[in-house]
């Protein structure tokens, strides 16, 4: 039952004031310069109460591939209508477009750059919008930092209850990374895939998930390199020199070494094409 305080502002049962979102950032900004506090006063100018919570802000500078695989690996563990702010933004003060996405009873905003991509992938009733009513972004608006001027107010409003489609229109193509989050399932059985990510372990993750191999992986084919060996979890494996396959905690096969970086040992990087076979 709500009730109404002497203020006129409404509350939730017992007198607590109604749960707010919570406002995420994942940026490649560091934590040595302003630019992170610089965002977060930004968020609060507009909503003193805001709930606001760092994912990581050591995304590598302007690389937007990571943050997509970041943002994608944790969306799904915040409540629903968590505000996503993202800015890894190589292409500030241009003509790309600051956008706001609802998708998976969540909020996103950040650059039309492709960082979105695997969330359009992984919930494709997302909606799109230009981000272009200039009364909600923080004035003067700088050419050089839209993380402060435009996401910040913009996600901050969002928290306060106005809706996405109150930024501007909506998008029916906007940006994705070149590569698609999903695999290619081939009618003989074999899966072509790709390493997504390396993490600071140096494993690597790839996009190969159990529901697109709906089996137990046999081998895995990665630079001539043969993978037999599939382990639950990481001291399973005995050989500190010998990869092997593992199911991540994002959802997707891996390739590790035990207490070591199969990155290193296989000589591969991100994007590199992985074939697996399955039983």
């Amino acid at each position: 039952m709500k009730t109404e305080r002497r203020d006129g502002k409404r509350t939730g049962r017992k007198g607590k004031s109604p749960d707010l979102p919570v406002i995420t950032l994942l940026t490649d900004f560091g934590t040595a310069d302003y630019f992170v506090g610089a965002v977060k006063g930004a968020i609060l100018s507009v909503n003193p109460r805001a709930v606001i919570a760092d994912i990581t802000h050591e995304i590598a500078p302007q690389d937007i591939d990571a943050a997509a695989f970041t943002l994608l690996a944790s969306y799904q563990t915040f409540p629903a209508g968590t505000i996503h702010v993202v800015v890894v933004d190589p292409g500030v003060g241009s003509t790309r477009r600051p956008i706001v996405v609802s998708a998976g009873k969540q909020f996103f905003v950040g650059p039309d750059n492709g960082v979105f991509s695997y969330i359009y992938d992984r919930e494709p009733k997302y909606r799109t919008y230009h981000a272009t009513k200039q009364e909600y972004f923080r004035q003067p608006t700088s050419t050089t930092f839209h993380g402060r001027d435009i996401f910040a107010p913009v996600a901050a409003a969002l928290s306060t209850g106005v809706k996405p489609q109150a930024f501007g229109p909506s998008i029916t193509e906007p940006v994705r990374l070149e590569n698609s989050l999903m695999p290619v399932v081939q009618t003989n059985g074999r899966i072509e895939g790709r390493i997504i990510h390396i993490d600071r372990f140096g494993n690597c993750i790839t996009n190969l998930t159990r529901d697109v191999l709906k089996g137990q992986p046999e081998t895995l084919l990665i630079k001539e390199k043969q993978i037999g060996s599939f382990a639950e979890f990481f001291s399973e494996a005995g050989s500190a020199n010998e990869p092997f396959g593992i199911w991540g905690s994002a959802g997707f096969l891996e390739i590790a070494i035990n207490r070591g970086s199969a990155a290193l040992m296989l000589g591969v990087k991100r994007g590199e094409p992985v074939v697996l076979q399955s039983a």
